[in-house]
């Protein structure tokens, strides 16, 4: 052979080496954990809770896993006799048969106290030969480009696969003693004891508020709805900022950080540009008016003040997604990603009619909401984070004598108010009144008008119409409608009463 041929054929080695790799397994792990298992049955339920039969590489060693779980559960005991039996007879592992092979791996066994360290290196290799599965996917997919995925919903459904991939990799789940379940809540209780204003969930920054609901509880959808004008967006705002300004960070034992007060917060604001919300915001903070700041209609003592402001506000966690018409798989998959990067503790939607379902749903539009609505309840208990969601009020509420708004208003309702855990409607009585000011201030009408505006001034109902985990009732909050804030009343008195 001369050389020419002779690099060929190295080349073509190379290559055919290249070309076939094998997935990543541990078959020794695996034939240790079925021993153990088989000798000492106490093991299996040392790995059952986060090692299924699919983990498993080997096939045989599969149905051997699944088998020996099911005599276990039933509360028979499992050992290479009562095993054999469910097994093809016939079946060979090279030389050896199965029963010969059972017993071969109850002979080798390991102690039991090794059995869960190989379950987790077999677990371990598992999810990465699901990070191949996902990796090839996702190649395959990218050359042949089917007209029906588009790239932006390929990256999506990998980065869904990649996150739950990542959530399902944690050891945790299945039952728990009592005893466990009552330290994991007075651990709560020590926590919610701890934290600012001694609350089980994230706190709004307005007291009255957290008095009623006991802060943000984490994987709860809370809907906020009202009618134009009310200042649902302002309400979100406020909350959104006061949780992002009070954000304290807490170092875990593995490295990373949990919100010890405040949080992490996601904003997408479908309705308006980044520019305006911080405009608000800044508006809000500084008590200077947003139409002023808008116009330029400032002294340079306020412009002092913005500029104060907004080199404070550069180090406040709150992200802005201004994306219009956005749909809930891009929602979601943009959340976890915000979630991997930076942290996330509350999430804001304004509002859910802004949103878009998938096609699937057509033109039917309380079947699209239904869509939202179920995925933000989803996604909500995914993260682990309250979903704060505005929504619209039909225009019923306009044509009744009491304006006051209730559950039957929302738009689309059924889904919404079936999927929340929370229902919260603002409204602004005096939006109504300042509407019904007679025209000639000498009418007799306008001593009474000016009494019931001097009533209803500066104040602004919060309902909370269905709550899943505490009472319902009204919180009776201070708006400052010029630079659109939210506050506790200075009254603490005139503060909240129950329907």
């Amino acid at each position: 052979m001369n050389d020419a041929a002779r690099k060929l054929a190295a080349l073509a080695k190379d290559q055919a080496e290249q070309h076939y790799r094998e997935a990543p397994n541990n078959l020794e792990a695996e034939q240790a954990l079925l021993g153990a298992i088989l000798v000492n049955n106490d093991a299996f339920y040392r790995v059952s809770d986060f090692l299924k039969p699919v983990h498993l590489y080997e096939p045989l060693h599969r149905r051997i896993f699944e088998i020996a779980g099911e005599i276990i559960r039933m509360g028979k005991t499992a050992n290479p006799v009562t095993v054999k039996t469910f097994l093809k007879a016939d079946e060979k592992v090279g030389d050896l048969t199965v029963a010969q092979y059972l017993a071969r791996l109850a002979a080798e066994a390991v102690s039991i106290i090794n059995a869960e360290d190989y379950g987790r290196a077999i677990y371990d290799l598992a999810l990465r030969r699901s990070l191949i599965t996902i990796g090839e996917d996702m190649v395959n997919i990218a050359y042949d480009a089917p007209l029906d995925m588009p790239p932006q919903s390929q990256i999506e459904d990998a980065e869904r696969r990649l996150f739950e991939l990542a959530e399902t990799g944690r050891y945790d789940g299945g039952f728990q003693s009592f005893n466990d379940a009552v330290a994991l809540a007075i651990d709560m209780a020590g926590q919610a004891f701890e934290r600012d204003g001694h609350l089980s969930g994230i706190s709004t920054g307005i007291h009255s508020l957290d008095g009623k609901m006991g802060g943000l509880q984490r994987s709860d959808l809370i809907i906020l709805a009202g009618r134009p004008g009310m200042g649902k967006t302002s309400l979100a705002t406020n909350i959104a900022y006061n949780i992002a300004a009070a954000y304290e960070p807490e170092v875990q034992p593995d490295g990373s950080f949990k919100a010890k007060n405040g949080g992490v917060v996601g904003f997408y604001s479908l309705e308006m540009s980044s520019e305006q919300l911080a405009t608000r915001i800044i508006s809000e903070q500084t008590e200077v008016s947003s139409s002023k700041i808008r116009r330029g209609d400032i002294s340079e003592a306020d412009f002092e003040k913005l500029v104060a402001c907004s080199q404070m506000m550069q180090k406040v966690p709150l992200y802005i997604d201004q994306t219009g018409g956005i749909s809930i798989a891009q929602l979601a998959a943009r959340a976890r990603r915000l979630k991997r990067q930076r942290g996330l503790d509350v999430l804001v939607v304004d509002y859910i009619q802004l949103m878009t379902g998938s096609k699937k749903s057509g033109e039917n539009r309380v079947q699209e909401i239904t869509e939202i609505t179920t995925g933000l309840k989803a996604l909500g208990k995914e993260l682990n984070v309250p979903i704060i969601a505005l929504s619209q009020l039909s225009r019923a509420v306009e044509s009744r004598e009491d304006k006051r708004p209730q559950l039957s208003d929302l738009r689309e309702s059924g889904s919404i108010e079936q999927d929340a855990d929370v229902v919260l409607f603002v409204f602004r009585e005096e939006y109504y009144v300042k509407n019904m000011e007679p025209r000639d201030e000498f009418d007799p009408k306008y001593e009474e008008w000016k009494m019931q505006m001097e009533k209803v001034k500066g104040t602004a109902d919060v309902i909370i119409a269905k709550q899943r985990h505490g009472p319902t009732g009204t919180v009776k909050l201070a708006f400052q409608s010029e630079f659109t804030r939210f506050s506790d009343l200075a009254d603490p008195s005139f503060t909240q009463y129950e329907h």
